[in-house]
């Protein structure tokens, strides 16, 4: 039988240890997205939708499969966008398998080509001298390549610009302190871990030039769900006059989704907040518990951030207004 894996890298080591994990079958990719050994809008988009080549190829009952992949994670519109497109490639095409792997592909290239155009757009807000402050991990760890939150710092790097970055530390799985922290190390950028509830103090003292975030998914009227803690940011960024970007590719746009009201908020377990994992001074990685013994939790993983504080998004096509004409012109515009 031919092979069926697929290849991630395991974002629930980093920055411990760097590992690529081999996902057998779309059971196994499946738990690999719901565990968030692989997170991020594009990342989850293109594992989602090789998940669905898995089951074409495996002769999988494809409804079930389908179903299956698509309860991983129920906020990221990219998930979504992604299963659909291959289940529709396969089961209109003579040779299913062939084609949902072709489009598979496609569309994790698709991905990588959206968030290089994103930098290069994005880029062109950022001048010389910029203290930026982002939320959560949107860089090349969350996408197949250059990110989309990051990838417009990246670009300015390239360019020349001298750049500092505020990295929210994003709790409770803290993807800031861990991921962006480890992707910015590596690219040489300089850059501060700071505690989630320090940002309006640093805002405040007019030490932020620009906050850019991701988006897991992006409502008909420019709402935006993004990681837990992004709305804050853009409530204090408004009080303070700094501008609000969010950056993400037009497959997470969702029209479906009226506002924000309409986007389903993914609710994870409480050992997330209760538990924090961490490596300790002889090098192992242990979980401790860094709450009240007996204490319960909630854990939203995102919240919505309404349009009016948004002050732009900065998409593959350029960069537009958070509103309902703008967006629809822009996605019939990508359909053309």
């Amino acid at each position: 039988m031919e092979k069926t894996s697929v290849f991630l890298i395991d974002q629930n080591l980093l920055p411990f240890t760097f590992n690529v994990h081999e996902s057998r079958s779309y059971r196994d990719t499946c738990a690999a997205i719901k565990s968030m050994m692989v997170r991020g809008a594009g990342a989850i988009g293109a594992a989602s939708g090789f998940a669905m080549a898995q089951a074409f190829m495996s002769g999988a009952d494809i409804k079930k499969a389908k179903k299956a992949i698509e309860a991983t994670r129920p906020t990221a519109q990219n998930l979504f966008y992604s299963v659909q497109r291959v289940f529709d490639a396969a089961i209109n095409s003579a040779d299913p398998a062939r084609a949902a792997v072709n489009e598979a592909q496609k569309i994790a290239d698709e991905d990588a080509e959206s968030c290089r155009n994103i930098g290069k757009y994005g880029s062109k807000l950022i001048k010389n001298g910029y203290r930026i402050l982002t939320h959560c991990n949107a860089g090349w760890l969350a996408f197949v390549d250059h990110g989309s939150a990051l990838a417009p710092i990246y670009k300015a790097r390239d360019q020349g610009k001298k750049i500092f970055v505020y990295v929210d530390e994003t709790r409770p799985r803290g993807q800031g302190a861990k991921l962006t922290a480890w992707e910015l190390k590596n690219e040489r950028i300089p850059f501060a871990v700071i505690a989630d509830n320090a940002a309006a103090h640093i805002m405040s003292r007019s030490k932020v030039d620009m906050v850019i975030v991701g988006a897991d998914r992006i409502a008909a009227n420019g709402d935006v769900a993004n990681k837990i803690g992004t709305l804050e940011k853009a409530i204090i960024a408004k009080e303070f006059k700094v501008p609000f970007y969010v950056a993400a590719p037009i497959s997470t746009f969702d029209l479906s989704c009226k506002n924000g009201k309409d986007i389903p908020i993914e609710n994870r377990a409480e050992e997330e907040v209760l538990y924090q994992k961490g490596e300790t001074k002889n090098g192992r990685i242990e979980s401790i518990l860094v709450c009240a013994p007996g204490s319960r939790a909630l854990n939203p993983a995102f919240d919505v951030t309404p349009a009016k504080y948004i002050s732009g998004i900065i998409t593959e096509m350029g960069i537009i207004r958070p509103s309902a004409n703008l967006i629809k012109s822009l996605i019939n515009k990508k359909s053309a």
